[in-house]
């Protein structure tokens, strides 16, 4: 179907996708789906209006509105100077990573960071992932390094895919802000951080000292595993110290996103002060 021009509000003529064999519907219910798909066309999809507003001008690579978005006149204002399509509801909710989708879905340029300038960061403050598995958790981590002031966020290959519409969604935006590397050789990365005096710090159930003593104003690095069965040993062994979050009652660990939100904050308030 023809994209849509500036001023169809002004009218009630307007071009509409109707079903989901369009060619680009196909390609957007892909890029839902398959990491792969977004990994070749360097490309992923952020559902809702604040994460289109959210979203680098340069980096908006073309909008999808549901028909029932598109006519509510109030709307209009998101979409002036934007390359957009109208998608039928029953399209869209086909193309929607949710049950109750918003109505506006954008195509983004995945954002690009300077690898070497960021490991080699004076004093740098790094959250490192090993095989976190559940995207909600990894959003929410992202999330958390940029109110805590991290410099970066470095995952193993192992762990869930960044551009997932969950991980997306659970950014709240901050994907656009809180660079991302993503380690083909984790062991490396975490080698060329402790050449810049980068201490890494590894969250075990083993660790025999509390996260609240090591002194975290210089360079520093937390390294967080798995959901389930926390660090390999491989991992593990790449950490100068081991540290453990102090717990009350009968409770043995911490969810991932909170125990790193613990670590975090922990380093943000000693770096502060």
């Amino acid at each position: 179907m023809a994209s849509l021009r500036q001023g169809c509000f002004e009218t009630p003529l307007f071009f509409m996708i109707t079903t989901t064999s369009s060619k680009q519907v196909k390609n957007l219910i892909l890029l839902g789906k398959k990491p792969r798909e977004r990994r070749e066309q360097q490309v992923f999809l952020a559902e809702g209006k604040k994460m289109f507003l959210e979203t680098p001008e340069e980096l908006l690579k073309k909008v999808y509105v549901s028909e029932t978005f598109f006519q509510e006149k109030e709307n209009k204002n998101f979409l002036e100077k934007t390359d957009y399509e109208v998608l039928k509801d029953s399209v869209f909710q086909a193309v929607s990573g949710t049950k109750t989708p918003q109505g506006i879905l954008s195509v983004v340029s995945m954002p690009k960071w300077d690898e070497e300038n960021l490991l080699k960061t004076q004093n740098g403050f790094f959250l490192l992932l090993e095989g976190i598995q559940d995207p909600g958790n990894l959003g929410t981590m992202l999330r958390t390094a940029e109110g805590a002031g991290v410099t970066a966020v470095i995952a193993s290959k192992t762990t869930v895919d960044l551009y997932n519409p969950k991980t997306i969604r659970s950014t709240m935006g901050s994907i656009f802000r809180m660079p991302f590397l993503s380690a083909e050789d984790f062991p490396c990365a975490i080698a060329k951080l402790k050449k810049h005096f980068v201490k890494i710090y590894a969250a075990h159930l083993e660790g025999s000292v509390s996260c609240y003593e090591p002194d975290y104003t210089g360079g520093v690095g937390f390294l967080m595993g798995n959901e389930g069965n926390g660090l390999t040993r491989e991992a593990a062994a790449l950490a100068d110290t081991c540290i453990k979050i102090p717990m009350e009652g009968n409770v043995e660990s911490l969810n991932a996103g909170v125990a790193a939100a613990v670590l975090m904050y922990e380093a943000s308030r000693q770096r502060k002060g």
